[in-house]
């Protein structure tokens, strides 16, 4: 059984996890957010709490409920704080050790009716459950960065997902405002499985065509109804999260379109990561 969820934890407050805590106070739920340090929770409130302020400036929410959707955040460093939320979102770094180990530590503090779920965009969610004593609890909710602005969540069903946590998460995707989606626990999902290898492509277009990254971007924004052009986005999604990304896919499907290109590797290396850097296929000031 599941409980009714009123109270929902994120674990992991960098740009995905304070995108997700932003939304769940919006939709009138509590938050309650855990970072390794204070100075990472307070910087994380302290976005969350810009972007409200923003969308005041921009009429798009009164006041007193910007007020009152940052006063149901509360951020912590001590996992014990979240033993009274009915369902807890993992976000942290990408990797399968790290969220593995996060999974063992919630498990011991939540109660067993409380659903955790793994907002991973390239590991398995099946075996990032696989140490929890009661994986049927388990699923993966798959936002899209940034979180408050995406419409879409990928509800992912892990091997031994139970069917009422499954639906219960389904449920919650839709009280926080989003478009869920139901997808089986398959590499990259249902979008970055196609997304991915396109953009890949994309990359690989440029040296073999000889175009510029505004020319295909304009080429795909006007001939392919693409709101954003594919270089646009990933400057956008930073390079190093995409070549992570490509490089999970690749270690499970083999598929050669799923490897990152080498100019994008090269580009990571050189530090040109998109518009967290300053610069990648563009430059930003």
């Amino acid at each position: 059984m599941t409980r009714e969820i009123a109270t929902i934890g994120v674990v992991g407050l960098g740009a995905m996890g304070a995108g997700i805590a932003q939304v769940a106070v919006e939709a009138g739920f509590a938050a309650v957010g855990h970072e390794v340090d204070a100075a990472r929770a307070d910087a994380a409130r302290d976005r969350v709490a810009h972007f409200l302020t923003r969308k005041v400036e921009k009429g798009r929410l009164e006041q007193h409920a910007r007020d009152d959707a940052l006063g149901r955040l509360h951020t912590t460093t001590n996992l014990g704080d979240l033993a009274d939320c009915d369902v807890v979102i993992e976000a942290a770094f990408e990797d399968l050790a790290v969220k593995q180990e996060l999974f063992r530590s919630l498990e011991a503090v939540v109660g067993d009716d409380v659903l955790l779920a793994t907002n991973t965009s390239a590991l398995s969610v099946t075996e990032i459950a696989s140490v929890l004593a009661r994986p049927e609890r388990a699923l993966g909710m798959h936002f899209f960065n940034p979180a408050p602005l995406m419409p879409l969540v990928e509800v992912v069903r892990a091997e031994r997902t139970g069917d009422a946590p499954y639906e219960a998460a389904f449920e919650l995707a839709g009280r926080l405002g989003k478009t869920p989606i139901r997808c089986f626990d398959t590499p990259g999902f249902v979008v970055n499985r196609i997304l991915i290898p396109l953009l890949n492509d994309c990359v690989r277009v440029l040296d073999e065509a000889g175009v510029t990254p505004e020319d295909l971007d304009a080429g795909m924004k006007l001939g392919a109804g693409w709101p954003m052009g594919p270089f646009a986005l990933l400057d956008l999604v930073g390079a190093d999260v995409h070549v992570h990304a490509s490089e999970a896919l690749y270690e499970k499907l083999r598929d050669p379109r799923m490897a990152p290109p080498p100019r994008l590797v090269r580009m990571l290396r050189a530090g040109k990561l998109g518009r967290k850097s300053g610069e990648g296929f563009y430059r930003y000031s």
